[in-house]
């Protein structure tokens, strides 16, 4: 993975994909609530599904658990295989087993207005995640990296173990909503710029505090960065500037940043480089978006590692198992000449893909992935 990271080829093509929450408990049969909520199943999970599909890597894309969580739980109640916990702060979530939880507040936090917003407001500190579609993670300021700490415990020796955090624009989406968060990139760009800054700097003490717990690479997740969202011009304005502070902050202290933007980002490869990444993840492929690998690998092959991009729905989660076998030859034959290539689905692993789908994956790197000689 290190060798793969810096653009060089070692033994063999690695293998890391990032899974789904409904993929992995689905897999482990963990409760959905314990493994949201508690570090040590987390690690637990992740760990026994590396060692299940023989990755070299794994992505811990929560952190910052808090180990008292139980002693906030006011009622819990299974409601067929779904958990529901009503909070002692009146809040309530409602874990499925196989999807990431739905959590409502005990009250709705009224639309912010970005015009009669006040960006000094933004604490220099992060407190949460931004999960999905207004779910956030709350990080416990005295637990940011205790599962890191797990994890590289068990696991850092042996396999390349990633940290994670999110874009500023992210944060700033879900600050506002995307109605009113993408029609002020237009009306007042510089007060966004003043946010999207803010966000920077407390984003970065995060990404500084995962390198000090020793991950071996950072992921920076940015799903709303592609053209499906923002325009070229509106990415060079409102995302490069910010998640290029983060990659630099990461990388002069000695660790990799990678990128991972959903859908189509063809029109922006270029431009995700010139952030200072040194890697590129998803590159979803059509249908999902608009990427082929022998076109990413001629427009930037040897500035930056590739990890992608096997299609997560319409080849790994329908098959059957002579298309996947089929595709990941196929990703192997273009991806790995030169090296700096990573075997990895595009986006995450379904929730439903079979565990025999996504073994297939390790079989076609030990038959086909193995480099014979530096130049191959």
């Amino acid at each position: 993975m290190q060798l793969a990271m810096s653009g060089k080829t070692a033994d063999r093509v690695p293998l890391m994909c990032q899974m789904s929450i409904g993929h992995m408990l689905l897999q482990t049969g963990s409760s959905a609530s314990a493994f949201w909520n508690s570090a040590e199943i987390y690690a637990e999970g992740l760990l026994a599904l590396r060692n299940a599909y023989r990755f070299d890597g794994i992505l811990i894309s929560l952190h910052g658990h808090s180990p008292d969580w139980e002693k906030k739980i006011g009622r819990i109640a299974k409601e067929g295989s779904t958990e529901v916990i009503d909070w002692k702060d009146g809040s309530r979530t409602v874990f499925p087993a196989d999807d990431l939880p739905l959590h409502y507040q005990a009250e709705v936090r009224p639309p912010l207005s970005l015009s009669e917003f006040e960006p000094e407001s933004i604490p220099g500190e992060i407190s949460f995640i931004p999960v999905s579609q207004g779910l956030e993670f709350r990080l416990d300021p005295e637990h940011r990296f205790d599962i890191i700490d797990i994890v590289v415990e068990k696991g850092g020796r042996d396999y390349s173990i990633h940290g994670e955090v999110t874009s500023p624009f992210d944060y700033f989406l879900n600050l506002f909503g995307f109605r009113e968060a993408f029609v002020g990139l237009i009306e007042e760009p510089a007060k966004v710029k003043d946010i999207l800054q803010r966000y920077t700097a407390a984003v970065k003490k995060i990404a500084v505090g995962l390198v000090e717990h020793k991950v071996d690479a950072v992921k920076v997740s940015s799903p709303y960065a592609g053209s499906g969202f923002i325009s070229p011009a509106f990415y060079r304005e409102f995302v490069l500037p910010y998640e290029h502070q983060i990659a630099q902050v990461v990388q002069n202290r000695g660790v990799p940043a990678y990128v991972h933007t959903c859908g189509a980002i063809k029109d922006r490869l270029e431009m995700m480089i010139e952030a200072g990444f040194s890697g590129l993840e998803c590159l979803d492929p059509p249908p999902l978006g608009n990427v082929e690998l022998a076109e990413a690998k001629r427009r930037f092959g040897g500035q930056a590692f590739i990890k992608g991009n096997i299609d997560p729905v319409n080849v790994l989660l329908s098959g059957p198992e002579e298309l996947i076998r089929r595709d990941a030859r196929h990703r192997l034959d273009i991806g790995k000449p030169g090296g700096g290539y990573i075997l990895s689905t595009a986006c995450s692993i379904a929730p439903r893909t079979r565990r025999r789908n996504v073994e297939i994956l390790a079989e076609i790197v030990e038959e086909r992935g193995f480099y014979c000689s530096a130049s191959d």
